[in-house]
């Protein structure tokens, strides 16, 4: 039996393209869902894969549709694998029922895992090479210097109240504690 799974991420996207494409392909039973790739909570996935039995086939219209990273993608195809499911992807034309297509699933997979380091690599040089520039990642800060020295003036004052002062300066009162903690 051929089960699709078709999801969009937002309510305002349909899956009418996805619906037609599983239907063609012939898929007996479709569901259907709205939710964003990045969302754990997604039950009619959860359906579709209990419905599976051996010898089923699990049919997406691309593999971004079932995965929620690549992890996510390998581990359930993985899991369909050892449970005698075999998985079709239409658009990368993938059917892990024969070696040639577990063959590009594992080389998709690949690819995008050694894409996933370069980027890590090129990030965390790019974040060194701003450190031996004087440069610091993060949030810049809530208050100038000149505000800084103006709010640590005001909050030696025993007269000011923290709130006043947060009110003033547009900033929590943990701000100006942390301010004040960090001066010593």
């Amino acid at each position: 039996m051929k089960i699709g799974y078709a999801r969009v991420s937002t309510d305002d996207q349909n899956l009418n393209l996805q619906v037609d494409a599983l239907t063609a392909s012939g898929c007996e039973s479709i569901y259907q869902e709205h939710a964003s790739g990045k969302s754990t909570a997604r039950p009619e996935l959860e359906n579709a894969l209990k419905a599976l039995r051996s010898g089923d086939v699990l049919t997406v219209w691309r593999l971004d549709r079932l995965g929620r990273s690549l992890n996510d993608l390998v581990r359930i195809v993985a899991d369909l694998e050892t449970r005698g499911v075999g998985f079709v992807s239409l658009t990368e034309q993938i059917n892990t029922d024969s070696p040639s297509g577990k063959l590009v699933f594992h080389l998709f997979a690949s690819l995008a895992e050694f894409e996933r380091n370069l980027i890590r690599e090129r990030t965390l040089a790019g974040l060194k090479a701003a450190r031996s520039r004087g440069k610091r990642g993060g949030r810049p800060d809530k208050l100038s210097a000149k505000d800084r020295a103006m709010a640590q003036t005001l909050m030696q004052d025993r007269n000011n109240s923290v709130a006043d002062i947060a009110r003033r300066f547009h900033v929590s009162r943990s701000t100006l504690y942390r301010l004040v903690r960090n001066k010593s």
